[in-house]
């Protein structure tokens, strides 16, 4: 099958977040997916199915498991989509555990339409300062726990304990965010439980960030940047119960997996 390596939220190569992109020609087990993403070792290796012009199947997989949402994974399939499978086209829709997910191609960048999701509030949960190392203000929980801390140097300082966030019972992940300084909000996002410390850049939680920051400062149009070593920019616009989450992606590897 062909395959692909793709940095998505980014201009340059080493930057974003890397997927790998499989383009099967035929539906092959769950097993098998679970196998070439755990020798892959990228925080979400995807796995798409073309069923006709712009419809598609498409499954995602951590190093230990799938995962019900993945954004930087989808916008890398689109790229790979629009540059190699079905080149130049501009809408796709994508069936997945989410429900059914479209993206559109401006050549430039991708429009990612995702469900919004708004995180319930809930008590900071124990062990999560002890993990963090740090105090948290507010806690929420959606697939994820979310953190809200002080400042944005709280978030860009941040050296967890992965283990102790392993052991934290609330959520698949442990994202932690603040207002930010040049963008409307910051975070980091966490996963040693799906074999992935930390991702880079994280389009799903910013299904649960954007209605929460939306919220929180009253605006529909919200742009967050995600603190990580490799870091990466994620435009947000809220409409009622879905957000777009547009980015762009670079190519860094193309072959083929024997």
């Amino acid at each position: 099958m062909n395959y692909y390596i793709v940095d998505a939220f980014t201009d340059n190569i080493f930057g974003g977040n890397p997927a790998g992109v499989c383009v099967i020609d035929s539906l092959i087990e769950s097993e098998l997916m679970q196998k070439i993403a755990s020798e892959n070792n990228l925080s979400e290796t995807a796995f798409v199915y073309r069923k006709s012009l712009g419809i598609y199947d498409l499954k995602w997989f951590t190093p230990k498991s799938e995962i019900n949402l993945c954004g930087h994974a989808t916008l890398a399939t689109a790229y790979v989509i629009s540059h190699f499978v079905d080149v130049g086209i501009k809408g796709m829709e994508f069936s997945t555990l989410s429900g059914v997910l479209g993206v559109e191609s401006d050549g430039d960048s991708l429009t990612m339409n995702f469900p919004a999701i708004m995180p319930k509030p809930i008590g900071i949960p124990e062990g999560v300062e002890i993990a963090l190392g740090i105090k948290c203000l507010e806690a929420y929980l959606e697939r994820d726990l979310i953190v809200i801390v002080e400042d944005e140097s709280i978030v860009k300082e941040l050296r967890p304990d992965y283990a102790k966030i392993a052991e934290v019972k609330e959520g698949l992940g442990i994202i932690v965010t603040s207002r930010g300084t040049s963008y409307d909000f910051v975070s980091r996002c966490f996963y040693p439980k799906l074999g992935v410390n930390e991702d880079p850049v994280t389009g799903s939680a910013h299904s649960f960030l954007a209605p929460l920051w939306g919220s929180i400062i009253g605006k529909t149009q919200l742009v967050g940047h995600q603190l990580s070593e490799r870091g990466g920019i994620i435009k947000c616009e809220l409409h009622e119960d879905r957000v777009n989450l547009k980015g762009r992606a670079v190519l860094y590897l193309k072959g083929e997996l024997l």
